[in-house]
């Protein structure tokens, strides 16, 4: 809990209960929606409105701890800003989100900007998969 408290204050964020409590879920859980933070809030028993969830992610992902993802439309998932970049693959039949990192990938991405005269300063690619039937 300790831990969390000086993230949050390093952020310049107060560290209250519902903080650390969706935090704590997502640090456990990962990418989830405000919904699924929620159900899971409920599940430990935590009273925790819905209403707060989406307002402690605003702030959280203005203070740089959680980043946003729009891998379905109308569906924003959240996860926390991680030292190590990694790409992602979204399932489209279960909607599972499976988190990857492909140095070759990265190498060609950075080939293909440089050809054009760029050089890459973030990206962002997701795939969008299904499983092969056998």
């Amino acid at each position: 809990m300790q831990k969390k408290n000086k993230e949050l204050q390093k952020a310049g964020l107060k560290a209250t209960l519902p903080r650390i409590k969706i935090l704590e879920v997502l640090e456990a859980k990962g990418h989830l929606s405000a919904e699924a933070i929620y159900k899971e809030l409920i599940l430990m028993d935590e009273d925790v409105g819905l209403a707060t969830i989406y307002r402690v992610l605003t702030q959280f992902e203005s203070a740089g701890i959680v980043i946003k993802h729009n891998f379905e439309e109308a569906h924003a998932v959240y996860e926390i800003v991680s030292d190590e970049h990694h790409d992602h693959m979204v399932c489209i039949e279960s909607g599972k989100i499976i988190e990857f990192h492909d140095e070759i990938i990265e190498e060609r991405q950075s080939e293909i900007a440089s050809k054009y005269g760029y050089e890459i300063v973030d990206h962002n690619m997701v795939l969008y998969v299904k499983k092969i039937k056998s």
